[in-house]
């Protein structure tokens, strides 16, 4: 045999790999509206950029019939290639090679080449399509998946990290996409449960379906578990693209500026948006829209609490992570989830070096039995926590209410904001007017002849005292009181300022923050 004939065998094994399960398996995929492992990543990536690393690994196992069962790359294909021309790992599970099941050598390759992209400073991108673990493997499975979550934990906050669910995804295959940075799922195809419909069943008596219980619309909108979801595979995989655009390589870097278009910066169209009324709702995207770069907007957890609004934009071509009180809905109050969703997006965007702009119209924590026995106190000190932590520049914008606990929490002065500004209507006190006039003037209310004309005269007054921006300045509370129409002027030459912001906290292992 002559090395001719030696290629030749390396490209047969190589196709044959490449055909996983086999023309069946494959068929049977493309049926259920799912693409094959390699399909997908050539959609990831940019053309002709993916490289395979450890495609001849095989698993090992001899138990079960196992032993006569081939699974070309062990039901997983592993390697690296490019998104915009950046380089980026992936792992993607193959689920015509024993059903994506995760085993021994399986969890191996995952392994690899995070540790491969953690070395390198690239983002991680895992397209999971797993019946689970490979249960005739036994416990080596769950030692597979400790390795997997271990680098997940480990890697957090060094390299970004995205998990793009593709097909079922049950018991423990549901924590690794949990720790990861950002969680993607597609409408109808994909599913995360601990639990199967089965199972609960045989438990509890509960009849549910596989997508009631863990489809892409319950983890988009219940659970909060997925931020993002699409129609298919096709568009999910695009909108991952499209988040790549938006961070950095890894947390020593910045995220790469875009280049934009010159144009005035004066937006008149601000001062109509926002009712002067402070109790009419608006749609506080209008604003973010009116600022940022033109379609620049990428939102995060848009189905879940819909009361705070975040996601990324540009300004002048950088990054930044914008959180955003929602006033059209619960009166933009924080609530729990609301306070867990803006919390982990400060945090994400503190790691990766991604300035934050807090745009704030808040009427302050959200009220309720329901609230205080869930635990509000707890879950409203992580956004406390979370700004006070972040070191990247912050900039806080209070467009119309700025009431008690909330207006503090949300990137105050007080707890290390670089800037706030605040337009000429912005009312910041400890409580709303009407709530304060009734408690202040309580007595001169009640003993008046006309309690409702003495009331509201009382409101008014504690309104012109207080609810405005200038005494907030009189204190340096507020940097400057701005026109609204130059408020994407003054973030330019903020951030343009803040760019060599250097901050350091005191050594230690790491905080505790209110889980």
């Amino acid at each position: 045999m002559d090395i001719y004939e030696k290629i030749s065998e390396l490209y047969d094994k190589r196709r044959e790999i490449e055909l996983g399960g086999g023309d069946d398996k494959i068929n049977k995929q493309h049926e259920k509206g799912k693409l094959t492992a390699r399909e997908r990543i050539e959609l990831l990536v940019d053309e002709g950029t993916f490289v395979e690393l450890n495609p001849f690994i095989e698993h090992r196992s001899h138990d079960f019939g196992l032993g006569d069962v081939k699974g070309p790359g062990d039901g997983v294909v592993t390697g690296y290639g490019k998104i915009h021309g950046r380089p980026i790992y992936l792992f993607s599970q193959d689920f015509t090679v024993f059903g994506g099941a995760l085993g021994e050598m399986h969890a191996k390759k995952i392994a690899n080449v995070m540790d491969l992209a953690a070395k390198n400073g690239t983002p991680f991108i895992g397209l999971n399509d797993s019946g689970g673990a490979r249960i005739q493997e036994g416990v080596v499975s769950l030692d597979g998946y400790g390795h997997v979550f271990y680098r997940n934990a480990i890697y957090s906050g060094v390299i970004p990290q995205i998990s793009v669910i593709m097909g079922p995804c049950a018991g423990g295959a549901v924590y690794s996409p949990a720790i990861t940075d950002f969680v993607f799922m597609v409408d109808k195809t994909s599913q995360m449960f601990i639990t199967g419909p089965k199972v609960i069943e045989t438990v509890t008596g509960e009849k549910i379906s596989s997508e009631d219980l863990g489809g892409s619309e319950v983890h988009n909108a219940i659970s909060g578990n997925a931020h993002f979801r699409g129609k298919t595979e096709e568009e999910v995989l695009e909108q991952v693209r499209t988040l790549v655009r938006y961070l950095p390589q890894n947390n020593e870097q910045s995220a790469p500026i875009e280049q934009t278009e010159i144009k005035d910066d004066f937006r008149p169209d601000l001062t109509d948006i926002i009712p002067f009324d402070p109790i009419r709702p608006y749609d506080v995207r209008l604003v973010i829209n009116e600022i940022v770069d033109e379609h620049s907007f990428f939102e995060v957890h848009r189905e879940f609490a819909k009361n705070i609004v975040v996601g990324f934009a540009k300004i002048k071509g950088e990054t930044v992570g914008l959180v955003c009180n929602q006033p059209k809905v619960m009166a933009g109050g924080l609530d729990i989830n609301s306070s867990d969703k803006a919390a982990r997006f400060i945090r994400f965007c503190d790691s990766f070096n991604i300035p934050l702009i807090t745009f704030e119209d808040v009427t302050g924590f959200f009220p309720g039995v329901k609230q205080e026995h869930g635990g509000i106190i707890r879950h409203g000190a992580k956004i406390l926590y979370a700004y006070s932590e972040a070191t990247v520049p912050k900039i806080t914008v209070i467009l119309r209410k700025a009431y008690g606990g909330a207006y503090v929490a949300l990137n105050s002065k007080s707890i290390g904001a670089d800037l706030v500004y605040a337009w000429p209507n912005a009312e910041i006190a400890v409580m709303g007017p009407q709530g304060a006039a009734n408690i202040i003037f309580a007595k001169e209310i009640a003993t008046s002849e006309n309690p409702e004309e003495v009331r509201a005269e009382k409101i008014e007054e504690y309104r012109e005292k207080f609810a405005n921006p200038y005494v907030a300045a009189s204190m340096g509370m507020v940097d400057d009181v701005i026109d609204p129409r130059e408020t994407r002027i003054k973030l330019a030459q903020a951030l343009e300022m803040l760019k060599n912001k250097k901050e350091h906290r005191p050594t230690k292992k790491h905080g505790n923050i209110p889980l």
